[in-house]
């Protein structure tokens, strides 16, 4: 079936098209670079993977209820909307809730291939521009994966949030190289990989666990190639150049923000737009879960050397100041572990079947 045949919503016309400015550069020098860009397009190298034989498609999902997690993640939980609600609409409403969620992450994973491949073709550096090429590929695995899930699993699909959609533009018109960094690797990755972390943190269904998981590790390598590009560019930058970058974070930040509301979803239920909204504004889950986005994002942006007054001001606005006194590099780590756990797991129950399998075999010969 056609993807256009599962939107739930009408997306408008089939292709988007963003107007490219900025030059494309060739470096001439292939001898040098940065150890740690070079040691990280290595690790790019090693660590890809097959998302049709890595991922197990056969297991099972519930389409209404996809995700499996708690039911106070939804806005309207508790309200008389959801009392008035029976078993069905309820679970009518995951699905929906889920195949929005899934959506905005495949639409994402999408902006982010584009965004990387426009890094390989501006960036200066001719190491920047190797390790990009490894992450244009995992961010077309993502981007298969959740189309997979979204078509087989649970079968519907929405356009993409207007917000993301204004960030995805105002990323990729900008003519500046550094701007597909800060833009996809530090806001729209950055909080994507909270998000990814908190569904896969409480999801009790082994197949969306398994895809944020595997999809985070891959996450984790491209923060830490945003940060090491940027940190080193930054410190080059006049004030005035600073304060720009400074202004763009700060309307990314309100966008992606505001884009976490599933608004979209309601509407479709019957629920006005401002209602939405104010469910949205009042689910005290969800102020927690838009506090924890914060949590990748404001970090990278203080150590890349983006912390000035203004900015900081609007961290205090947003509730997510403290945030950047999170350990990065931990929260990374712990990514990566945490995928590498996941399938020592997942190969030591094979083993273990496929043992039980041969004594089985043994056995029935001898009785035989």
């Amino acid at each position: 079936m056609a993807t256009y045949d599962l939107y739930a919503n009408d997306p408008g016309a089939p292709l988007w098209q963003v107007p490219a400015t900025g030059a494309a550069r060739f470096s001439w020098e292939y001898d040098e670079g940065r150890e740690r860009l070079l040691a990280l397009y290595q690790k790019g190298k090693d660590k890809q993977w097959d998302g049709q034989k890595r991922i197990d498609w056969d297991l099972e999902v519930d389409p209404h209820d996809p995700l499996g997690t708690p039911d106070e993640s939804i806005s309207i939980h508790g309200t008389p909307h959801w009392a008035r609600m029976n078993d069905r609409d309820r679970g009518e409403l995951r699905k929906h809730f889920a195949s929005w969620q899934f959506s905005q992450f495949l639409h994402g994973e999408q902006g982010a291939m584009v965004c990387a491949a426009r890094i390989v073709e501006s960036v200066p550096d001719l190491d920047a521009k190797l390790y990009s090429a490894t992450q244009t590929m995992d961010e077309a695995r993502h981007a298969e994966i959740y189309a997979r899930f979204l078509h087989e699993k649970i079968g519907m699909l929405y356009p993409v949030n207007d917000n993301l959609r204004s960030l995805l533009g105002d990323t990729l018109r900008d003519s500046r190289w550094d701007m597909p960094y800060l833009g996809m690797q530090v806001l729209i990755e950055g909080l994507a990989l909270a998000a990814f972390g908190m569904i896969r943190d409480t999801t009790d269904k082994p197949l969306p666990k398994q895809i944020l998981a595997y999809v985070m590790q891959d996450e984790a390598r491209h923060v830490a190639f945003g940060r090491m590009a940027l940190r080193d560019y930054y410190k080059q930058l006049t004030d005035a150049e600073l304060r720009e970058r400074e202004e763009f974070v700060i309307e990314g930040c309100y966008l992606m923000r505001d884009r976490l509301r599933g608004v979209e979803v309601l509407e479709n239920f019957g629920i006005p737009k401002a209602e939405a909204e104010e469910y949205s504004e009042r689910s005290e889950f969800l102020a927690l879960f838009r506090q924890l986005l914060f949590s990748r994002i404001v970090p990278c942006v203080k150590d890349i050397g983006l912390w000035g007054k203004r900015l900081q001001q609007a961290y205090v606005d947003m509730g997510v100041f403290d945030m950047g006194n999170s350990n990065l590099d931990l929260l990374m780590a712990q990514d990566e572990e945490l995928a590498e756990q996941l399938d020592a797991e997942r190969f030591a129950a094979e083993e273990k079947a496929r043992v039980a399998e041969v004594e089985q075999a043994i056995e029935a010969g001898a009785e035989s």
